[in-house]
């Protein structure tokens, strides 16, 4: 067990006014399951590529240990996927060419052979390295890495076929699995795990949470409540003003913020009332010396040595109250720095004058010749939350678009309300681009409408300003939920919609949907969502 040091960290982009981390200092021991945990665009990211030494910075960072990121990029993905797990794991080709070359030169002249140079200084050299290079092969597990490859990719229900194929060929459920696998397999390493989850379904997610409960040695950036407490030990979370660590799962975490917050809240509360209660006692008491100093003046006769203490001490007591008032007023401002504020959101939901609204019997989905959905039925009433459930692959998305009007085969039936106005949140967000006012144009939004929502989901004002592009992906998914919050619809079709979303938007949006209840119908994984909103579940899985 070794130790990384934060300390006094700050960094700025060069494009940037504010600081996104001012005088950081924490420490986290290399053999924690951390989740990390923070709103979007708060630099979850940034961090971790600090750690990786991609930014100069601030301050300092200390770790015994390397730093790997997932995901990684594949340089050629035609490679085969074994070949890329054991060049991700350790330079095992190279090793073994060199060794080839030391055993060569260890040859001496031979009249038969025709090899080798004759110089014994070169072969023992040579023996030296092929020595110093088997010793590395052997430390890395080159020899038995195959087996313990098949054995790591078992733990994930990877079907071994896939080692044999090229790497691009994967699903991206299986590049997630394959990826993390190979890193798990590195010497002297600690994982910066960046949204593993967001190309795995349901038995996908268990499967990887499984996974995780047996390893050590990484930051875990995820927003699924659910998995986060099946695999984490401790949770390093990016408040408003600092980093903190905290030792346990990802609701104990919650459990203490919401009792810290709301400790705070209270005493913000207490203390406003003491400052106005101290604020009518000073004025009091000022003027209460006023009126005594101005009794010294006039007809009346008075002890005006007595008068003159009496205005002092009123004097001195008025004062009193006004420290302590500024005092209260400092004590305020310590407070409420890493309150998480959320916003109430709305919908724009319309009613629809027929209760049935979608139905299908006996449908199957085909692309080309197969068969992607079969002979499912089910009936989308007005206020209906339906979720599709299935594994990657089962056709949730093919349903969708045959629901949006795309050209998809299919037989059985299908009936559709006409005039149903639909709100659509897609799961890809690539094609984002250009500035917030641009897109809400082209899509007919009401602009101020449209970024009030953005505002409302924690987006800062910055923001508004850049290109798309430039968003972090929490950031580009909101686009998508603010356009389908700000638009009237009687239905609402989101596909994926929490990809990259932070825990707390998460809960926001569990809150509208039930102050709202809209009609749905919605692709989602992560479980605490679905088993706070669901109404219905159609199960795609054949």
């Amino acid at each position: 067990m070794s130790r990384i040091i934060v300390n006094d960290l700050t960094f700025s982009y060069d494009t940037a006014y504010d600081n996104i981390f001012e005088h950081v200092s924490f420490e986290i021991d290399t053999d924690w399951k951390l989740g990390f945990i923070g709103r979007n665009g708060r630099g979850k990211t940034t961090f971790l590529n600090l750690l990786l030494g991609k930014y100069d910075y601030k301050g300092s960072i200390t770790a015994s240990v390397d730093f790997d990121y997932f995901p990684f990029k594949a340089e050629d993905e035609n490679i085969l996927t074994i070949d890329l797990m054991k060049h991700t794991i350790a330079p095992f080709d190279q090793w073994e060419k060199e060794m080839e070359q030391c055993l060569k030169r260890t040859v001496t002249d031979d009249a038969e052979t025709g090899t080798g140079n004759g110089d014994p200084e070169s072969a023992d050299a040579a023996m030296e390295r092929f020595g110093q290079l088997q010793e590395l092969y052997q430390n890395h597990d080159g020899y038995i890495m195959e087996e313990l490859i098949e054995k790591e990719l078992g733990k994930l229900q990877v079907d071994l076929s896939v080692l044999r194929r090229p790497f691009g060929t994967l699903s991206f459920g299986e590049r997630t699995k394959i990826m993390l696998a190979a890193l798990f397999l590195k010497k002297n390493n600690f994982l910066l795990i960046d949204e593993p989850t967001n190309h795995l379904d349901m038995a996908g997610r268990e499967t990887m949470a499984n996974y995780l409960q047996g390893k050590t040695g990484f930051i875990l950036v995820s927003h699924d409540r659910a998995f986060l407490d099946q695999c984490i030990d401790h949770v390093l979370s990016i408040n408003r003003s600092n980093i903190e660590v905290q030792k346990g799962n990802y609701s104990s975490w919650k459990q203490n913020k919401d009792w810290q917050d709301n400790f705070e809240l209270e005493k913000n509360e207490q203390i406003k009332k003491d400052i106005d209660e101290l604020a009518v006692a000073a004025r009091r008491a000022m003027g209460w010396s006023d009126k005594v100093e101005a009794s010294k003046i006039g007809n009346h006769v008075y002890d005006r040595g007595a008068v003159g203490h009496k205005a002092a001490k009123m004097m001195k007591r008025a004062k009193s109250i006004e420290s302590r008032k500024l005092e209260a007023i400092e004590e305020k401002k310590g407070l409420l720095k890493n309150v998480e504020q959320v916003d109430e959101l709305k919908m724009n939901v319309l009613p629809f004058p027929k209760k049935r609204m979608i139905e299908a019997e006996d449908l199957s989905l085909f692309y080309g010749e197969r068969e992607v959905v079969s002979h499912i039925n089910f009936t989308l009433m007005q206020g209906d939350r339906v979720v599709l459930n299935g594994n990657n692959g089962s056709g949730k998305s093919t349903l969708i678009k045959l629901l949006l009007g795309e050209s998809i085969q299919y037989t059985g039936r299908l009936f559709v309300a006409s005039g149903l106005k639909i709100s659509y949140v897609s799961q890809d967000t690539s094609y984002l681009r250009g500035k917030l006012e641009d897109f809400a144009a082209a899509y007919g939004l009401d602009e101020t409408i449209f970024k009030t929502v953005l505002r409302q989901m924690d987006f800062a004002r910055n923001q508004f300003g850049k290109d798309i592009r430039e968003f972090s992906g929490g950031q580009k998914k909101k686009v998508l939920l603010a356009k389908s919050l700000a638009e009237p619809a009687h239905i609402f079709i989101w596909d994926e919609p929490l990809n990259f979303i932070d825990v707390f938007s998460r809960v926001q949006m569990e809150d509208l949907i039930l102050k709202y209840q809209p009609t749905m119908l919605f692709v989602e994984h992560d479980r605490a969502f679905r088993e706070k909103i669901t109404t219905k579940m159609v199960d795609l899985n054949i």
